[in-house]
């Protein structure tokens, strides 16, 4: 009989991780508190945790190098997981839940509209669409729910940049895809044991969102087809140009449009909801906002050029996407047994990277608690896999440029003109969904500044 060798046997160690009798603890953290289930199991027991609820077993990973191992040195063993799974009943086989070939090709159709060059050319279009709403908040009398604000502005801009193609008559798209979420979320952790035809009010709902999802991807396409554009460079055109003479299947479409429109518009106006709350906080952050907004812009509004000069903004951005991750988590399934730090991780294991605890990481980030987006303009940074805010590897976000431009211009123009503040006795907590979002919305009131001449701001 052949004896293993020692490291052969540390191979097949599993790492540490809470005993089952923390299973209801754990079980309760998972339906209330996702992020502290996450931090704590971290803080506790290390980079690699296996955090074992019920039959399953789900495989924490905490390290810039062990996620750089997931996410891009072996990221061909390891696809879409938990949460992502659940989603693909309402967003189908889009890119955002699709695997392998299937994704390649998706990838490869939809690449050419997120080309640097040609979302620079969409500045003026972000630019316009934010200086609409920044306009109508300055008129606004009262609170104000300001995520919805955001969603939006998100929706609008994705809508002109991505798809050419007006979103403003689609009022039910943010709350179907909260109800799409809300549903995902359910089933990944009652690991989709309650049947889908039990007619809870969640389920009911997601029923009706999906269909609503449905209907309005359809439209977009139907009104492409009927009026389609000569040579043309958005979504809907290189879908249809990418099917096989009579044009990509309906269902392919659909599920494409779906994801994009879901993936398109969450993370930034999450980001954004983050951002305004963090400002609120630190007043003297907005005051400098204000004070580079109006010595960058003046009264102009900005473009694609703007962004190497708004460099404070830019740094604002990237602190708040660090603590407030708009993507918290990164699931995984591995394919095929692995070895990660040193632990073994069996084949069929749920395996995740959580970029909100590596982006706390008390290794890498300094007083990593603290609201701080001077640590982004320091000229020595963490490593590449400690900051994940666009995820890594292969499946880095297609939209990542798009989405700071915009978020960058929305805070650019709001601090030069309003301030905002929030309702007195509103308490902010995350929601830990598929994206990280304030739970139960943002209401603030809007305040006009009195804009400072470049010299006064200098």
């Amino acid at each position: 009989m052949t004896v293993p060798s020692d490291e052969a046997r540390a191979a097949r160690t599993a790492p540490p991780g809470p005993p089952r009798r923390a299973t209801f603890r754990l079980l309760k953290q998972l339906f209330t508190d996702r992020l502290a289930l996450m931090g704590d199991n971290a803080d506790t027991y290390g980079d690699v945790v296996r955090i074992a609820i019920g039959p399953k077993a789900m495989y924490l990973v905490n390290h810039p190098d062990l996620a750089k191992h997931v996410l891009a040195d072996n990221a061909a063993n390891y696809h879409k997981g938990i949460g992502l799974q659940e989603a693909r009943r309402a967003l189908g086989d889009g890119l955002l839940t699709s695997d392998g070939d299937t994704w390649k090709k998706q990838r490869r159709t939809i690449q050419p509209v997120f080309q640097p060059k040609r979302i620079s050319r969409q500045a003026a279009v972000v630019a316009s669409e934010v200086d609409t709403l920044v306009q109508r908040l300055a008129e606004h009398d009262g609170p104000v729910e300001i995520l919805h604000e955001m969603t939006g502005l998100t929706l609008g801009v994705l809508g002109k940049t991505l798809l050419d193609a007006e979103l403003g008559g689609y009022e039910t798209l943010g709350h179907s895809f909260e109800a799409v979420q809300d549903q995902a979320m359910f089933e990944a952790v009652t690991l989709s044991m309650v049947p889908q035809w039990v007619p809870l009010k969640k389920q009911v709902g997601f029923r009706t969102a999906r269909d609503d999802l449905r209907r309005i991807a359809d439209e977009l396409v139907d009104q492409r087809l009927a009026n389609p554009v000569e040579n043309g460079e958005d979504v809907l055109s290189r879908l249809i140009a990418s099917g096989s003479g009579e044009g990509a299947s309906r269902t392919r479409m659909r599920d494409e449009l779906i994801t994009l429109l879901l993936a398109g518009h969450e993370t930034t106006a999450s980001t954004l909801g983050w951002a305004f709350h963090l400002i609120d906080e630190h007043p003297e952050v907005g005051e400098r906002l204000h004070t580079e907004a109006v010595e960058v812009l003046g009264d102009r509004l900005p473009e694609h050029e703007d962004l190497r000069k708004l460099t404070y903004t830019v740094a604002v951005v990237e602190e708040v996407m660090r603590m407030y991750p708009p993507v918290w988590l990164l699931p995984r399934i591995a394919q095929a047994d692995d070895e990660i730090g040193g632990y073994h991780v069996p084949a069929g294991s749920d395996v995740v990277v959580v970029p909100y605890t590596l982006h706390r990481h008390p290794g890498f980030w300094t007083d990593p608690e603290r609201f701080d987006p001077e640590r982004f303009t320091a000229a020595e940074r963490p490593p590449r896999y400690a900051y994940l805010p666009f995820g890594a590897g292969p499946r880095f976000c297609i939209g990542n440029s798009l989405g700071v431009m915009e978020a960058v211009f929305v805070l650019a123009m709001a601090a030069r003109d309003l301030e905002l503040r929030k309702v007195p006795g509103k308490v902010v907590e995350p929601e830990a969904m598929l994206s990280l979002r304030v739970r139960g919305g943002l209401p603030m009131t809007v305040h006009r500044r009195e804009r400072r001449r470049r010299s006064e701001a200098a």
